[in-house]
Protein backbone atom coordinates (compact mmCIF):
# COMPACT_ATOMS: atom_id res chain seq x y z
CA UNK A 1 0.00 0.00 0.00
CA UNK A 2 2.61 2.42 0.80
CA UNK A 3 4.65 2.47 -2.37
CA UNK A 4 1.57 3.82 -4.14
CA UNK A 5 1.96 6.85 -5.47
CA UNK A 6 -0.66 8.87 -3.38
CA UNK A 7 0.85 7.67 -0.43
CA UNK A 8 4.29 8.21 -1.10
CA UNK A 9 3.70 11.70 -2.69
CA UNK A 10 1.23 12.43 0.81
CA UNK A 11 4.57 11.26 2.90
CA UNK A 12 6.50 13.68 1.26
CA UNK A 13 4.26 16.54 1.41
CA UNK A 14 4.10 15.91 5.28
CA UNK A 15 7.78 15.57 5.66
CA UNK A 16 8.44 18.63 4.00
CA UNK A 17 5.33 21.01 5.56
CA UNK A 18 7.16 19.26 9.00
CA UNK A 19 10.42 20.20 8.22
CA UNK A 20 9.07 23.80 7.36
CA UNK A 21 7.31 24.13 10.77
CA UNK A 22 10.60 23.21 12.75
CA UNK A 23 12.54 25.77 10.78
CA UNK A 24 10.33 28.70 11.67
CA UNK A 25 10.69 27.64 15.12
CA UNK A 26 14.25 27.60 15.21
CA UNK A 27 14.23 30.67 12.24
CA UNK A 28 16.38 32.77 15.03
CA UNK A 29 19.53 30.07 14.10
CA UNK A 30 19.41 31.64 10.23
CA UNK A 31 19.21 35.66 11.72
CA UNK A 32 23.07 35.99 11.08
CA UNK A 33 22.99 34.03 7.65
CA UNK A 34 20.01 36.74 6.76
CA UNK A 35 22.09 39.66 7.77
CA UNK A 36 24.45 38.60 5.83
CA UNK A 37 23.04 37.88 2.89
CA UNK A 38 21.62 41.44 2.99
CA UNK A 39 24.87 43.05 3.50
CA UNK A 40 26.13 41.12 -0.04
CA UNK A 41 23.42 41.21 -1.98
CA UNK A 42 23.65 44.56 -3.48
CA UNK A 43 27.46 44.39 -4.26
CA UNK A 44 26.85 41.04 -5.58
CA UNK A 45 24.27 42.18 -7.83
CA UNK A 46 26.47 45.13 -9.14
CA UNK A 47 29.33 42.87 -9.71
CA UNK A 48 27.30 40.40 -11.40
CA UNK A 49 25.92 43.32 -13.41
CA UNK A 50 29.24 45.13 -14.19
CA UNK A 51 30.87 41.25 -14.95
CA UNK A 52 28.27 40.40 -17.74
CA UNK A 53 29.00 43.80 -19.01
CA UNK A 54 32.43 43.82 -18.90
CA UNK A 55 33.60 40.21 -19.92
CA UNK A 56 33.12 40.86 -23.33
CA UNK A 57 35.41 43.64 -23.25
CA UNK A 58 38.01 41.34 -21.29
CA UNK A 59 37.46 38.30 -24.08
CA UNK A 60 38.27 41.23 -27.08
CA UNK A 61 41.37 42.59 -25.70
CA UNK A 62 42.43 38.63 -24.94
CA UNK A 63 41.92 37.89 -28.53
CA UNK A 64 44.11 40.75 -29.42
CA UNK A 65 47.11 39.13 -27.13
CA UNK A 66 46.75 40.99 -24.14
CA UNK A 67 47.20 39.53 -20.78
CA UNK A 68 44.02 39.07 -18.76
CA UNK A 69 45.39 41.24 -15.75
CA UNK A 70 45.98 43.82 -17.94
CA UNK A 71 43.09 43.18 -19.43
CA UNK A 72 41.19 43.71 -16.20
CA UNK A 73 43.62 46.81 -14.94
CA UNK A 74 42.88 48.50 -18.33
CA UNK A 75 39.03 47.99 -18.39
CA UNK A 76 39.30 49.44 -14.73
CA UNK A 77 41.19 52.96 -16.50
CA UNK A 78 38.39 53.33 -19.07
CA UNK A 79 35.69 52.57 -16.39
CA UNK A 80 37.11 55.32 -14.04
CA UNK A 81 37.27 57.06 -16.98
CA UNK A 82 33.55 56.58 -17.65
CA UNK A 83 33.03 57.21 -13.73
CA UNK A 84 34.91 60.85 -14.15
CA UNK A 85 32.91 61.76 -17.00
CA UNK A 86 29.45 60.90 -15.40
CA UNK A 87 30.78 62.57 -12.03
CA UNK A 88 31.81 65.71 -13.96
CA UNK A 89 29.09 65.85 -16.60
CA UNK A 90 25.98 64.27 -15.79
CA UNK A 91 26.05 64.15 -11.86
CA UNK A 92 25.96 67.64 -10.83
CA UNK A 93 22.71 68.94 -12.64
CA UNK A 94 20.97 65.54 -11.68
CA UNK A 95 22.00 66.29 -8.02
CA UNK A 96 20.59 69.88 -8.67
CA UNK A 97 17.43 67.85 -9.92
CA UNK A 98 17.04 65.63 -6.94
CA UNK A 99 17.81 68.50 -4.37
CA UNK A 100 15.47 71.16 -6.20
CA UNK A 101 12.93 68.17 -6.78
CA UNK A 102 13.07 67.84 -2.70
CA UNK A 103 12.83 71.17 -2.02
CA UNK A 104 9.63 71.75 -3.99
CA UNK A 105 7.54 68.98 -2.58
CA UNK A 106 5.35 71.14 -0.89
CA UNK A 107 4.97 73.23 -3.47
CA UNK A 108 4.01 70.57 -6.14
CA UNK A 109 1.61 69.54 -3.16
CA UNK A 110 -0.25 73.04 -3.61
CA UNK A 111 0.10 72.50 -7.48
CA UNK A 112 -1.65 69.31 -7.45
CA UNK A 113 -4.59 71.06 -5.11
CA UNK A 114 -4.60 73.90 -7.16
CA UNK A 115 -4.87 71.92 -9.96
CA UNK A 116 -7.71 69.92 -8.45
CA UNK A 117 -9.56 73.25 -7.30
CA UNK A 118 -9.99 74.09 -11.10
CA UNK A 119 -10.70 71.16 -12.64
CA UNK A 120 -13.82 70.92 -9.87
CA UNK A 121 -14.72 74.05 -10.68
CA UNK A 122 -14.89 74.35 -14.18
CA UNK A 123 -18.58 74.08 -15.28
CA UNK A 124 -18.02 70.90 -17.53
CA UNK A 125 -15.53 68.50 -15.48
CA UNK A 126 -17.53 69.69 -12.17
CA UNK A 127 -20.56 67.91 -13.81
CA UNK A 128 -18.37 64.91 -14.35
CA UNK A 129 -16.96 64.58 -10.96
CA UNK A 130 -20.26 65.38 -9.03
CA UNK A 131 -21.52 62.28 -10.49
CA UNK A 132 -19.06 60.09 -10.29
CA UNK A 133 -18.36 60.66 -6.75
CA UNK A 134 -18.37 63.72 -3.86
CA UNK A 135 -15.68 62.20 -2.52
CA UNK A 136 -13.59 61.87 -6.09
CA UNK A 137 -11.45 64.56 -5.98
CA UNK A 138 -10.17 65.22 -2.34
CA UNK A 139 -9.54 61.14 -2.49
CA UNK A 140 -7.63 61.63 -5.52
CA UNK A 141 -5.76 64.55 -4.02
CA UNK A 142 -4.64 62.43 -1.05
CA UNK A 143 -3.11 59.37 -2.96
CA UNK A 144 -1.19 61.71 -5.47
CA UNK A 145 -0.12 63.91 -1.90
CA UNK A 146 1.47 60.75 0.01
CA UNK A 147 3.25 59.66 -3.99
CA UNK A 148 4.56 62.07 -4.12
CA UNK A 149 6.15 62.40 -0.52
CA UNK A 150 6.87 58.78 -1.72
CA UNK A 151 8.52 59.50 -4.28
CA UNK A 152 10.59 62.11 -1.96
CA UNK A 153 11.73 59.91 0.65
CA UNK A 154 13.05 57.56 -2.34
CA UNK A 155 15.13 60.63 -3.56
CA UNK A 156 16.24 61.34 -0.51
CA UNK A 157 17.32 57.76 -0.17
CA UNK A 158 19.09 57.55 -3.27
CA UNK A 159 21.32 60.55 -1.98
CA UNK A 160 22.23 59.20 1.37
CA UNK A 161 22.95 56.28 -0.56
CA UNK A 162 25.18 58.09 -2.98
CA UNK A 163 26.90 59.58 -0.44
CA UNK A 164 27.48 57.13 2.02
CA UNK A 165 27.90 53.89 0.01
CA UNK A 166 31.72 52.15 1.29
CA UNK A 167 30.42 49.07 1.57
CA UNK A 168 29.82 49.16 -2.44
CA UNK A 169 33.07 50.89 -3.31
CA UNK A 170 34.92 48.95 -1.20
CA UNK A 171 33.63 45.33 -2.05
CA UNK A 172 32.63 45.51 -5.43
CA UNK A 173 35.74 46.44 -7.34
CA UNK A 174 37.60 43.37 -5.57
CA UNK A 175 34.96 41.08 -6.47
CA UNK A 176 34.85 42.62 -10.10
CA UNK A 177 38.30 41.60 -10.28
CA UNK A 178 38.31 37.79 -9.35
CA UNK A 179 34.76 37.76 -11.50
CA UNK A 180 36.54 38.58 -14.51
CA UNK A 181 40.44 37.36 -13.45
CA UNK A 182 38.41 33.84 -12.51
CA UNK A 183 35.95 33.55 -15.36
CA UNK A 184 37.28 30.61 -17.14
CA UNK A 185 38.07 28.89 -14.09
CA UNK A 186 34.63 28.65 -12.18
CA UNK A 187 33.14 26.15 -14.89
CA UNK A 188 35.66 23.26 -14.38
CA UNK A 189 35.38 23.78 -10.49
CA UNK A 190 31.69 23.70 -10.61
CA UNK A 191 31.24 20.92 -12.89
CA UNK A 192 34.04 18.97 -10.98
CA UNK A 193 31.72 18.95 -7.76
CA UNK A 194 29.68 16.89 -9.40
CA UNK A 195 29.10 13.18 -10.16
CA UNK A 196 30.94 11.75 -12.59
CA UNK A 197 28.33 11.15 -15.26
CA UNK A 198 26.52 14.10 -14.37
CA UNK A 199 29.32 16.40 -15.50
CA UNK A 200 28.64 16.60 -19.33
CA UNK A 201 25.04 17.93 -18.49
CA UNK A 202 25.87 19.92 -15.47
CA UNK A 203 28.62 21.98 -17.78
CA UNK A 204 26.07 22.35 -20.16
CA UNK A 205 23.38 24.00 -17.56
CA UNK A 206 26.30 26.22 -16.65
CA UNK A 207 26.40 27.46 -19.67
CA UNK A 208 22.92 27.73 -20.70
CA UNK A 209 22.77 29.46 -17.65
CA UNK A 210 25.41 31.75 -18.84
CA UNK A 211 24.58 32.71 -21.96
CA UNK A 212 20.55 33.84 -20.53
CA UNK A 213 22.50 35.74 -17.79
CA UNK A 214 24.28 37.31 -20.55
CA UNK A 215 21.54 38.44 -22.99
CA UNK A 216 19.36 39.32 -20.16
CA UNK A 217 21.99 41.97 -18.24
CA UNK A 218 23.41 43.53 -21.29
CA UNK A 219 20.00 43.59 -23.17
CA UNK A 220 18.45 45.22 -19.94
CA UNK A 221 21.31 47.65 -19.43
CA UNK A 222 21.20 48.93 -23.41
CA UNK A 223 17.02 49.52 -23.52
CA UNK A 224 17.43 51.35 -20.19
CA UNK A 225 20.06 53.64 -21.71
CA UNK A 226 18.88 54.05 -24.63
CA UNK A 227 15.03 54.80 -23.00
CA UNK A 228 16.59 57.18 -20.78
CA UNK A 229 18.03 59.27 -23.23
CA UNK A 230 14.63 59.46 -25.89
CA UNK A 231 12.76 59.93 -22.60
CA UNK A 232 15.36 62.77 -21.40
CA UNK A 233 14.71 64.37 -25.27
CA UNK A 234 10.99 63.84 -24.86
CA UNK A 235 10.61 65.55 -21.65
CA UNK A 236 13.26 68.60 -22.53
CA UNK A 237 10.99 69.18 -25.73
CA UNK A 238 8.11 69.49 -23.63
CA UNK A 239 8.96 71.22 -21.06
CA UNK A 240 8.54 68.84 -18.18
CA UNK A 241 10.67 70.25 -15.02
CA UNK A 242 13.52 67.76 -13.73
CA UNK A 243 13.46 65.87 -17.23
CA UNK A 244 17.10 64.31 -16.41
CA UNK A 245 15.79 62.89 -13.27
CA UNK A 246 12.55 61.65 -14.14
CA UNK A 247 14.62 60.05 -17.49
CA UNK A 248 16.87 58.07 -15.32
CA UNK A 249 14.46 57.16 -12.63
CA UNK A 250 11.96 56.05 -15.75
CA UNK A 251 15.16 54.20 -16.91
CA UNK A 252 15.85 52.24 -13.78
CA UNK A 253 12.28 50.84 -13.19
CA UNK A 254 12.74 49.67 -16.51
CA UNK A 255 14.71 46.76 -15.21
CA UNK A 256 11.96 45.41 -14.12
CA UNK A 257 9.36 43.95 -16.69
CA UNK A 258 6.03 44.62 -17.10
CA UNK A 259 5.16 46.89 -14.42
CA UNK A 260 8.89 49.10 -14.56
CA UNK A 261 6.55 51.05 -17.35
CA UNK A 262 3.71 51.66 -15.22
CA UNK A 263 6.10 52.84 -12.06
CA UNK A 264 8.67 54.58 -14.04
CA UNK A 265 5.28 57.07 -15.60
CA UNK A 266 4.09 57.33 -12.30
CA UNK A 267 6.34 60.32 -11.14
CA UNK A 268 5.99 61.71 -14.49
CA UNK A 269 2.72 62.02 -14.57
CA UNK A 270 2.49 63.71 -11.14
CA UNK A 271 5.21 66.18 -11.61
CA UNK A 272 3.65 67.07 -15.08
CA UNK A 273 0.27 67.26 -13.63
CA UNK A 274 1.37 70.04 -10.82
CA UNK A 275 1.91 72.19 -14.31
CA UNK A 276 -1.21 71.52 -16.23
CA UNK A 277 -3.26 68.65 -17.11
CA UNK A 278 -1.84 69.49 -20.99
CA UNK A 279 1.59 68.75 -19.97
CA UNK A 280 0.33 65.59 -18.59
CA UNK A 281 -1.21 64.55 -21.82
CA UNK A 282 2.67 65.52 -23.19
CA UNK A 283 4.19 63.31 -20.73
CA UNK A 284 1.98 60.38 -21.70
CA UNK A 285 2.73 60.45 -25.53
CA UNK A 286 6.42 61.14 -24.54
CA UNK A 287 6.13 57.85 -22.43
CA UNK A 288 4.25 55.80 -24.82
CA UNK A 289 6.44 56.61 -27.82
CA UNK A 290 9.55 55.94 -25.81
CA UNK A 291 7.94 52.41 -24.57
CA UNK A 292 6.61 51.49 -27.71
CA UNK A 293 10.41 52.45 -29.50
CA UNK A 294 12.16 50.51 -26.76
CA UNK A 295 9.57 47.23 -26.59
CA UNK A 296 9.09 46.85 -30.56
CA UNK A 297 12.11 47.93 -31.93
CA UNK A 298 15.06 47.74 -29.27
CA UNK A 299 14.08 44.92 -26.83
CA UNK A 300 13.22 42.07 -29.56
CA UNK A 301 16.90 43.10 -31.39
CA UNK A 302 18.71 42.45 -28.37
CA UNK A 303 17.10 39.81 -26.69
CA UNK A 304 15.60 37.72 -29.62
CA UNK A 305 14.72 34.62 -27.55
CA UNK A 306 16.59 34.99 -24.82
CA UNK A 307 13.68 35.65 -22.67
CA UNK A 308 10.88 32.87 -23.25
CA UNK A 309 8.70 33.28 -20.26
CA UNK A 310 4.45 33.41 -20.28
CA UNK A 311 3.18 36.87 -18.96
CA UNK A 312 1.20 35.52 -16.11
CA UNK A 313 4.50 33.52 -14.78
CA UNK A 314 5.98 37.02 -14.58
CA UNK A 315 3.64 38.84 -13.11
CA UNK A 316 3.15 36.43 -10.60
CA UNK A 317 6.96 36.17 -10.11
CA UNK A 318 7.24 40.34 -9.50
CA UNK A 319 4.08 40.18 -7.02
CA UNK A 320 5.60 37.50 -5.18
CA UNK A 321 9.56 38.90 -4.83
CA UNK A 322 8.37 42.47 -4.48
CA UNK A 323 6.47 41.61 -1.36
CA UNK A 324 9.73 39.77 -0.06
CA UNK A 325 12.77 41.86 -1.59
CA UNK A 326 11.06 45.07 -2.88
CA UNK A 327 12.49 46.82 -5.90
CA UNK A 328 15.76 44.90 -5.54
CA UNK A 329 13.71 41.21 -5.63
CA UNK A 330 11.74 42.59 -8.54
CA UNK A 331 14.89 43.20 -10.45
CA UNK A 332 16.09 39.86 -9.81
CA UNK A 333 12.77 37.77 -9.73
CA UNK A 334 13.43 37.12 -13.25
CA UNK A 335 16.98 36.06 -13.66
CA UNK A 336 16.68 33.73 -10.95
CA UNK A 337 13.28 32.21 -12.08
CA UNK A 338 15.13 31.69 -15.12
CA UNK A 339 18.39 29.92 -13.44
CA UNK A 340 16.07 27.78 -11.43
CA UNK A 341 13.93 27.11 -14.53
CA UNK A 342 16.60 25.37 -16.89
CA UNK A 343 18.37 23.74 -13.96
CA UNK A 344 15.11 22.29 -13.05
CA UNK A 345 14.37 21.51 -16.67
CA UNK A 346 17.72 19.61 -16.95
CA UNK A 347 17.45 17.92 -14.01
CA UNK A 348 13.40 16.47 -14.49
CA UNK A 349 15.11 15.37 -17.90
CA UNK A 350 17.67 13.25 -16.95
CA UNK A 351 15.67 12.00 -14.18
CA UNK A 352 13.01 10.53 -16.85
CA UNK A 353 16.10 9.50 -18.94
CA UNK A 354 17.45 7.20 -16.44
CA UNK A 355 14.08 5.79 -15.74
CA UNK A 356 13.73 4.54 -19.12
CA UNK A 357 17.18 3.35 -19.17
CA UNK A 358 15.67 1.28 -15.77
CA UNK A 359 12.88 0.73 -17.74
CA UNK A 360 14.96 -0.49 -20.52
CA UNK A 361 17.65 -2.79 -18.76
CA UNK A 362 14.64 -4.50 -16.80
CA UNK A 363 12.82 -5.49 -19.89
CA UNK A 364 14.96 -6.32 -22.49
Amino acid sequence: MWQHPFYRTSLGIIMVLTIIYLLSKVSFIFNPLVTLVSILIVPLTISGFLYYLLRPIVQFLERKKLNRVLSILLIYLLFAGVITIFLIVVWPPLRKQIIEFMNNVPKMINGLQTQFNDIRDNRYLSMVTNETSPELMSKVTEYLNSAMEAISGYLSHVVTFLNDFVIVVGTVPILLYYMLKEDERVTPMLVRMLPSRYRRDGANVIHEIDNMLKGFIAGRMISAMLLAFMSFIGFWMIGLPYPLLLAVVGALFNFIPYFGALLGAIPCVIVAFTVSPTMVLWVIVVVVVAQQIEGNLISPYIYGKTINIHPLTTIVLLLVAGDFGGILGMILAIPVYMMLKIIVLKAHKLYFAEKMEDLTESNP
